[in-house]
């Protein structure tokens, strides 16, 4: 089913600054809902200092993946090297889902320091996850988004700078600009480091070495 059937009901034309509190009533709508719902609550447990772009950037990775990360292989696989040169890499989870659906894994740079995978199968599990991406187009994101933003608003109100936030990525969107960053304050509190692989690569090849 496409996205914008699937969503149709909840992605309502409402402001991305607030909550329109429309409710729907089909399974699908309900099953989107609860799945967004989790996903909101599992990040949100795991990295209580997350803002709105945090909460964004990974639904649009669960989406869009690492493909426009990748341009450049040999420079992608330069910084890299540099990225695990210059931090400790060590904390945090070794690997968790991405947005709602699960498409991507996060897979921490600690695997690679703690020599749990090698370091070329990691780099080949990138550049592999990157592509054949059925990405949405920039509309249908920006909808499925709308509906994501509605859930989040429900269940977070209060989250800091949350209306600066939306509207930078509101305003983003209204550009065709659809890639996220984290916040300030969750690059100060968690230091990422990690890589996007695709779901199917992670737990055909990297999954089983972690245990």
């Amino acid at each position: 089913m496409k996205i914008r059937n699937m969503i149709l009901a909840l992605a309502t034309v409402a402001s991305l600054a607030g909550c329109s509190g429309k409710k729907t009533g089909s399974e699908t709508d309900r099953q989107f809902a609860e799945a967004v719902s989790k996903a909101v609550e599992r990040q949100m447990q795991q990295y209580p200092e997350s803002r709105i772009k945090d909460l964004y950037k990974s639904f649009f990775q669960d989406k869009f993946g690492p493909g426009h990360l990748i341009a450049d292989t040999t420079g992608a696989g330069a910084y890299l090297r540099r990225e695990l040169s210059d931090c400790a890499c060590t904390d945090g989870e070794a690997f968790e889902p991405t947005g709602w659906e699960g498409n991507f894994v996060r897979v921490n740079l600690s695997v690679l320091k703690k020599n749990l995978v090698p370091y070329d199968l990691f780099l080949s599990a990138f550049f592999r996850s990157a592509q054949n991406i059925n990405a949405p187009s920039l509309e249908e994101w920006k909808e499925e988004w709308n509906a994501i933003a509605e859930i989040i608003c429900a269940k977070h109100p209060s989250l800091p700078d949350y209306e600066s936030d939306l509207s930078e990525i509101n305003d983003n969107l209204a550009k065709g600009i659809y890639i996220g960053h984290h916040s300030r304050v969750y690059e100060e509190t968690y230091a990422p480091h990690y890589r996007l692989i695709r779901k199917e690569i992670f737990e055909e090849e990297i999954q089983a070495l972690l245990f």
